[in-house]
């Protein structure tokens, strides 16, 4: 039943929902925004996923990554999840959030 499941979309995976809700594993400060490194389980593995926020006049902006890397360990997930939202502030800076 489950792979039906799997294979229609039904049920969801549990471990993926739970991401959006996800405890920051480590949070660093970059160039005036926050880095939150959120990366979940994922069939067995640590799939590279975080968020990145900063206060853009007076409101608090955040924008949610997931990426479609997966590692063994969650410090590798965690580790490459701060350098992914650190590339992403170089490249686009506040444009992440319009």
């Amino acid at each position: 039943m489950s792979f039906l499941k799997k294979l229609f979309g039904g049920g969801g995976s549990s471990e993926a929902a739970g991401e959006a809700e996800a405890k920051p594993l480590k949070e660093i400060e970059y160039k005036g925004f926050v880095v939150r490194a959120t990366p979940y389980k994922a069939e067995g593995q640590f799939q590279t996923c975080g968020v990145i926020s900063k206060d853009v006049g007076g409101v608090a902006k955040e924008h949610r990554f997931i990426r479609a890397d997966r590692f063994a360990s969650v410090d590798d997930a965690v580790d490459v999840s701060i350098r992914k939202g650190q590339q992403m502030i170089d490249e686009q800076g506040e444009r992440l959030f319009g």
